[in-house]
């Protein structure tokens, strides 16, 4: 395909634009179905193809291979998808219920985007990603009938007056309309988009403003109570103030989780590079969560492996992971032991969390890191949370290049072990 030198700068930033959405595309797919989504493309600068497309963006997975499967997996579907250009379901051994949506326009078939489920997707859900479909189609096809354009001109460039032009003039005026309906219809999707990410992010930052003000007053207005003359009140009144305290504070710790990962989503919490001190930071964790184990018997030890040195890293967030894994650890332990190990090896920094705890069963333990995911919704009066800590736990360490494991099994407790690269100091 002969390419005028217009399009050898404006080819690669549409490329650029279509990968930017496609990505985009997979991880709004995962959102909405609240599970995992592979986006199927061809390459948007040839003509399209009723091919198997290639993947081209996934999210939701936690490892890169187990995107690889899928997409293996689901070459069959996403076939026959791009053959009747119509929607599939299907049963995905190890990653549950795909549903399958073609990426196309017209006659033109560019690929698929599947989610991948534990259950089947609801209707309305179905409307939204039939919207992502769409915008990936559009997308795409803009890429292709900018190429064409370009191509036709540059045929019609170099053609003599006298001789047969090698482009058709009026396809040229029909592709160059077609192109100029499709760049109005990108623009009022990005400006859709834009709009739609100011409200979320003006409603996150207002629910912050408008709770947490009135909320710090309150543990405030308590803790005086607490700590100043209180004769007068009964053992009863104090014990309660002290409950309201917790879940106070607990509640307080929750609206913090929510704004960290949504500031995670955004791209607007930075790593922020200091001087660490580890040891200070598991003994600050072990004194933070102090409340949590209350009157039960746990104890909590630590462990440093020698030399442990001074590292540099992202103290707030390495200290915020710390606490809610401990946390998570004494509070799943009714009795027993917690117990953190540490050693800084080869520029990395390993701790592990073992408890003693209920532990977690095979089936839960790779849905711990999703969104308000709890171990056991009818124990969620025993056990007080959100089940947003692991999730930001995953979430920060992601942006640290951390990595986390988890081992467990019920009655014998889990073992958490996260490395995050840092740079040790003398």
């Amino acid at each position: 395909m002969a390419l005028s030198p217009e399009t050898t700068t404006a080819v690669p930033n549409r490329l650029e634009q279509l990968t930017v959405t496609l990505r985009a595309v997979a991880a709004r797919a995962a959102e909405q179905a609240k599970g995992n989504a592979l986006v199927f493309s061809h390459n948007a600068v040839e003509p399209p193809a009723y091919s198997a497309p290639p993947l081209r963006a996934a999210a939701g997975f936690t490892e890169a291979d187990d995107a690889r499967r899928a997409a293996s997996a689901l070459a069959g579907l996403v076939r026959e998808c791009q053959e009747t250009a119509s929607l599939r379901h299907g049963e995905i051994v190890g990653f549950g219920t795909a549903f399958v949506l073609p990426i196309r326009i017209e006659d033109r078939a560019w690929g698929a985007l599947v989610t991948l489920s534990v259950d089947p997707v609801a209707a309305p859900i179905q409307a939204a990603l039939a919207g992502l479909a769409e915008t990936a189609a559009l997308r795409a096809d803009h890429v292709y009938l900018a190429s064409r354009v370009n191509e036709l001109e540059e045929k019609l460039h170099h053609s003599a007056p006298a001789a047969d032009p090698g482009g058709n003039p009026d396809e040229l005026l029909k592709l160059s309309e077609a192109l100029f309906a499709q760049d109005i219809e990108l623009l009022r999707s990005s400006e859709k988009l834009s709009s739609v990410e100011k409200l979320k992010s003006d409603f996150i930052e207002k629910m912050s403003r408008e709770l947490r003000t009135p909320l710090n007053g309150i543990i405030e207005a308590i803790i005086s109570v607490l700590a100043g003359e209180n004769e007068h009140l009964s053992a009863t009144a104090k014990a309660n103030l002290r409950a309201a305290l917790d879940d106070g504070t607990s509640f307080q710790r929750t609206l913090q989780n929510i704004l960290d990962l949504w500031r995670i989503k955004q791209g607007e919490l930075p790593i922020e590079l200091g001087d660490v001190n580890f040891r200070e930071v598991v003994e600050e964790a072990i004194f933070s969560v102090q409340d949590t184990i209350g009157e039960r018997p746990v104890t909590v030890k630590k462990h440093f492996e020698e030399p442990l040195p001074n590292i540099r890293t992202d103290l707030a967030k390495i200290n915020q992971v710390l606490f809610l894994l401990l946390d998570n650890a004494c509070k799943f332990t009714p009795q027993g032991q917690v117990e953190i190990r540490t050693s800084v090896l080869a520029g990395k920094l390993r701790c592990e969390i073992i408890d003693t705890g209920i532990g977690i069963c095979a089936d839960d333990r790779d849905y711990v890191f999703d969104e308000f995911f709890q171990v056991d919704p009818t124990t969620s009066s025993t056990y007080k949370g959100a089940g947003l800590g692991l999730t930001l736990v995953r979430d920060l360490l992601i942006l640290m290049d951390g990595e986390i494991e988890i081992e467990s099994e019920v009655g014998r407790g889990t073992t958490v072990v996260f490395t995050v690269p840092v740079q040790p100091l003398a």
